[in-house]
């Protein structure tokens, strides 16, 4: 929660974007949390250049491109979990690349309330 809350003010437009090193916390923490929420291999979230966790119990995944697969920048992952942004908002303003039949993740965010 702590790498999280440590980029807050930039979520909120109240500071300049964090270094690297505490984007990427925050990014690879609150991943790892949906990770443990939603285990299983059947999803692949992608926030480039931080991380990628495959989550939500299904048919699992071992080679090449997952069927479904869900794509954003550092940003927009941090505003859907912690509430400041909707799925449905990051999916319609095409801040989101998601394909996939499962590749949905409103029922799991906000994985945080932080600052809220």
């Amino acid at each position: 929660m702590a790498a999280v809350e440590a980029v807050l003010p930039w979520l909120d437009g109240a500071a300049q974007a964090p270094d690297r090193p505490v984007l990427a916390a925050a990014v690879k923490l609150s991943l790892r949390t949906l990770a443990q929420d939603a285990p299983g291999k059947s999803v692949e979230v992608r926030v480039p250049p931080y991380a990628a966790v495959q989550c939500v119990q299904g048919v699992r995944h071992t080679r090449g491109t997952p069927p479904n697969v869900i794509e954003m920048d550092a940003r927009t992952w941090l505003e859907l979990a912690t509430g400041r942004l909707s799925w449905a908002d990051a999916v319609a303003g095409d801040r989101v690349a998601a394909s996939g039949s499962r590749a949905d993740l409103s029922g799991l965010l906000p994985l945080l309330r932080a600052g809220s």
